[in-house]
């Protein structure tokens, strides 16, 4: 199956600009589209452009290694419609049909491309209704389709599914008509109706609306498992704020360094205040989701990123729990106390990564009862700042050599037991 992209507008409110090619996020518009296409078993594509841009999309395509073929609508004017007449000759049967300027966030695919002609949502998150295109419902099919409607059932999301059987009725419109727009081809039609309620998705059409994108895009790059209590409901109401304003101007490899300077600098405060060490620990946690989420938002995840942030975590941990019992403890038994205690944190990630190494999958995905153990880092990291600022840190190496031994216990149960399942 084909994906067929209309990029024949001029982008007049973008300052002429083709808007395919914003980079939002890090990342032209429509490589995210092609991408996340490409994810669900769609590889071949066909750009509908007008003659004005059309070198810049081949030098994109040609750029990215996309398996794409540029079209020109030699008379842009006539529609967006008329675009897709375009591309009669150049696919049949089955193929998907999107918008060059709209972001979807990536369960929409997947739920877009299992259903069947318009794509419509009954629940938009973001879409100013006002200005978005209505479509009224009857018999799971299109009845009328327009920005004016009155009444209606669901939002026109810019995705469809459609055939060749389209190209019938974009033939006899374009004979009829000088302007077609594709509601009039998708309401002669009467394509059906799928259904996708309450996911992220846009269009981009304005400098305001690339802002919101951007926050789109962050917002549902979030880890989808893994994350401890701390940070879903604390730390990544932070992280994702600032990823935001970092996402344009660094990479995520960058921020894994500078956050893994300001961990080891966390650390080394110990040694002039102990609070204020524990305080600076947190945000160094707060900071370790920016990583991933930049590298999710900017499509630019890797197994390497992966593997080097675990590395560098690690140390922080470790720096950071040794220079506070440097500084605090004395007697040979709280420092045997303390050795347990950083031994079983790093072995707490190590047991989750190894299962990674042994089994090739996610441990939290593989073994969902392991997202409800308490002991991730993030929780430790905070428990830690909380008994740093109360001066508990007897009472903090001892809780972490039994609470982080006990997970370590806990997830090789639960592996063995999922695995035997």
């Amino acid at each position: 199956m084909k994906g067929v992209i209309l990029a024949a507008g001029y982008g007049t409110r973008m300052g002429e600009k083709p808007k395919g090619l914003i980079r939002v996020a890090g990342r032209e518009l429509i490589y995210r589209t092609m991408k996340n296409l490409q994810k669900f078993g769609i590889n071949e594509f066909i750009i509908v452009t007008n003659e004005k841009y059309r070198d810049l999309y081949e030098d994109f395509v040609k750029k990215h290694g996309f398996n794409a073929k540029v079209i020109v609508n030699p008379s842009p004017e006539r529609g967006n419609g008329y675009s897709l007449h375009v591309a009669k000759g150049h696919v049949t049967g089955k193929f998907v049909l999107v918008m060059s300027d709209h972001v979807y966030e990536e369960r929409f695919y997947e739920l877009a491309l299992k259903g069947e002609g318009l794509i419509a949502d009954r629940r938009p998150k973001v879409v100013d209704v006002e200005e978005a295109t209505k479509v009224k419902v009857k018999d799971g099919r299109v009845e009328d389709i327009g920005k004016e409607l009155k009444s209606w059932d669901a939002i026109d999301t810019g995705f469809f599914v459609l055939d060749d059987s389209i190209f019938s009725i974009t033939e006899k419109l374009s004979k009829e008509r000088e302007v077609i727009e594709l509601r009039d081809v998708i309401k002669e039609a009467r394509v059906k109706v799928t259904f996708v309620d309450g996911l992220y998705w846009m269009d981009v059409d304005t400098p305001e609306e690339v802002k919101l994108a951007r926050k789109i895009i962050v917002y549902s790059s979030v880890k989808g498992v893994g994350d401890g209590f701390i940070s879903r409901h604390v730390n990544r109401k932070i992280s994702t704020r600032i990823s935001v304003l970092l996402v344009e101007h660094f990479t995520p490899n960058q921020l894994t360094i500078i956050t893994f300077l300001f961990g080891i600098f966390s650390g080394l405060v110990n040694f002039f205040s102990v609070p204020l060490a524990g305080i600076l620990y947190q945000i160094s946690s707060i900071l370790d989701g920016v990583d991933g989420e930049i590298a999710r938002a900017r499509m630019q995840t890797s197994r390497f990123g992966g593997y080097f942030d675990s590395i560098l975590d690690r140390y922080v941990d470790f720096t950071f729990l040794l220079t506070l019992a440097y500084v605090t403890l004395r007697e040979p038994l709280w420092w045997a106390i303390a050795a347990l205690a950083i031994f079983s944190s790093a072995m707490v990630s190590y047991s989750t990564e190894r299962f990674k190494g042994a089994y090739c999958a996610d441990a939290y995905k593989a073994i969902p009862a392991l997202r409800k153990v308490p002991g991730k880092r993030d929780e430790r990291i905070f428990v830690t700042m909380i008994f740093t600022l109360l001066g508990w840190v007897k009472p903090l190496f001892a809780l972490l050599a039994i609470w982080s031994t006990l997970r370590v216990a806990i997830t090789v149960f639960l592996v063995r037991r999922g695995v035997n399942d």
